[in-house]
């Protein structure tokens, strides 16, 4: 079994750069997040975009349902930023035999303290096990995509 990951950016893969005082889209870090773990099961990544996903539009969000479906693979995990993450997540309502989970972090990966590497792994790990369908798995909970909400007050994803 192979696994396509798909990057769209987001603070997991934000950069801080100090001579601007603001953080930016960078390199994706799922590749060398995945290396330090050990990871050897089967696994493809595409770039597909670089935003954070307040930026993202409708055509961004067809352009990844788009990859999505069209992809071989059978398991797709899809890095993206939490604050449009559920957007994109019930967009794409209907995967086929897909199974789909997106994640995110709520600091940059790059950074000491951040919650991505747990974030990659778990979802790596759940969408090995999930059945057919859409879903969000952050800070080792998984919601179904459109029974999910962001709470930005105190930084996490909750049932709704």
């Amino acid at each position: 079994m192979s696994i396509k990951i798909i990057t769209t950016g987001g603070t997991f893969d934000k950069v801080y750069s100090d001579a601007l005082s603001e953080f930016s889209i960078g390199e994706p870090m799922v590749e060398p997040l995945l290396q330090e773990a050990g990871v050897h099961c089967a696994y493809r990544i595409d770039s597909l975009l670089k935003k954070d996903s307040l930026d993202f539009t409708d055509a961004d969000r067809q352009l990844l349902a788009t990859a999505i479906t069209q992809c071989p693979e059978q398991k797709v995990l899809v890095i993206h930023g939490t604050d449009t993450m559920t957007l994109s997540a019930q967009q794409l309502r209907n995967p086929g035999d897909k199974t789909v989970v997106f994640t995110g972090a709520m600091q940059p990966a790059r950074m000491r303290n951040t919650d991505a590497p747990f974030n990659l792994g778990f979802a790596l790990g759940v969408l090995q096990c999930l059945p057919a369908g859409v879903y969000i798995a952050m800070h080792g909970q998984v919601f179904t995509a459109e029974h999910v909400q962001k709470n930005r007050q105190q930084g996490r994803f909750e049932p709704i």
